[in-house]
């Protein structure tokens, strides 16, 4: 997830067996109306790309957490840092939607059963459903 507000808004997820990003069409539903997002197919490398920034992020959370590295060096390790963003740089104009492969779709989060999780926030699986 690389957005939130009042629930998810964008990030990258699993749709029918093939990495997409996503993104809410609406800031947040003050109806209650179920959530619509549009999503686009990213390839195989841009989705390799999204997991190794992840892995840098969750490495920096569980010295954050440990104590061993101030709130100041949020997002990544400072030895990590520069790689961190190289891939923000790589990946800020391939994580958008393309409308010519354009799917939309309700998502239906929910906190996903992990026990090995130590973040501070429950992870998050989905389920789509076409609109």
């Amino acid at each position: 997830m690389t957005d939130f507000y009042d629930g998810p808004r964008g990030g990258v997820a699993d749709f029918d067996g093939w990495p997409h990003v996503y993104k809410a069409e609406r800031d947040y539903n003050a109806d209650d109306s179920p959530t619509v997002y549009a999503l686009s197919p990213i390839s195989d490398e841009v989705f390799q790309w999204v997991l190794e920034q992840r892995a840098i992020h969750q490495r920096w959370e569980a010295a954050f957490l440990a104590g061993r590295t101030p709130w100041e060096t949020h997002f990544a390790l400072p030895e990590e840092n520069a790689r961190y963003e190289e891939l923000d740089a790589m990946l800020s104009d391939r994580l958008v939607i393309d409308p010519s492969r354009q799917i939309r779709a309700h998502g239906n989060f929910r906190v996903a059963d992990d026990p090995e999780w130590k973040g501070p926030a429950s992870p998050l699986e989905v389920q789509w459903e076409p609109c």
